[in-house]
C-alpha cells in the first residue's frame, strides 16, 4: 500500500510550467540629427522613385524598408525642399 501512495504522490507532481517568454515591445530609438534624417530622406525619395507613381505611406514604409516613424521623417524633410507633393492622398515626387 505504501508503494501505491509513493507513486499516486509523485504522479501528481507535474513539471513545473515554463514562464512564457515575453515579447520585447520596445522600439529601437530614432536617431534625431540631421545626418540620419537626411538617409531617410534619401531612403524615401529612391522608394518613390523606384515606383515612377504615387504611393501610401505604408506602400513607401515597405518599399523603402524603414518603420513609419522614419517614413514620416523622411517625408517632412522632402516637403520642406520641395521634392514630394500630395497627388489625392498619396506622396509623388514633384
Amino acid at each position: 500500500m505504501a508503494e501505491k501512495k509513493a507513486k499516486a504522490t509523485t504522479a501528481k507532481k507535474a513539471a513545473p510550467k515554463k514562464a512564457a517568454a515575453k515579447k520585447s515591445a520596445a522600439k529601437a530609438a530614432i536617431v534625431l540629427d540631421a545626418t540620419n534624417v537626411g538617409y531617410k530622406a534619401g531612403d524615401v525619395y529612391q522608394a518613390l522613385a523606384a515606383a515612377e507613381a504615387p504611393q501610401t505611406v505604408a506602400e513607401i514604409t515597405k518599399n523603402a524598408k524603414i518603420s513609419t516613424e522614419e517614413t514620416y521623417l523622411g517625408l517632412g524633410w522632402l516637403f520642406k525642399e520641395g521634392k514630394i507633393k500630395d497627388e489625392d492622398g498619396k506622396v509623388a515626387l514633384a
